[in-house]
């Protein structure tokens, strides 16, 4: 089984996964393509993102049974003792971080939108 999430992808390459993978939902695709493929895809999907973001999740004979690849995500799969987890980045980084309020927000506002 393979799963392959899109976000913010161009609308040809959702129709170049179509070919092998059945589209559950926008930008999920699902479906069993042998082990070559799904490396083939995998490898057409990273070139043809370009600005979006990709996840693949597939079986594998591991102790969690599957294991995932990301493209351009702030999250990123570790090995921790022989099993894969996500590294999610703190609240602090720079990638995680709300943008600065502008001039002319109240106290309040900046409080409400910016958690501070």
């Amino acid at each position: 089984m393979t799963v392959i999430v899109l976000t913010n992808c161009p609308a040809g390459l959702r129709g170049f996964l179509t070919r092998w993978l059945l589209e559950i939902s926008p930008g999920v695709f699902l479906g069993a393509p042998s082990a070559r493929i799904r490396d083939l895809l995998w490898d057409e999907v990273r070139q043809y993102a370009n600005q979006g973001r990709a996840l693949l999740a597939h079986q594998t004979d591991t102790e969690q049974g599957y294991t995932f690849r990301t493209y351009d995500h702030a999250w990123h799969p570790i090995d921790h003792e022989g099993i894969t987890l996500i590294h999610r980045p703190s609240a602090g980084s720079a990638a995680g971080r709300a943008p600065e309020p502008g001039a002319g927000w109240s106290k309040a506002a900046k409080r409400r939108r910016f958690g501070r």
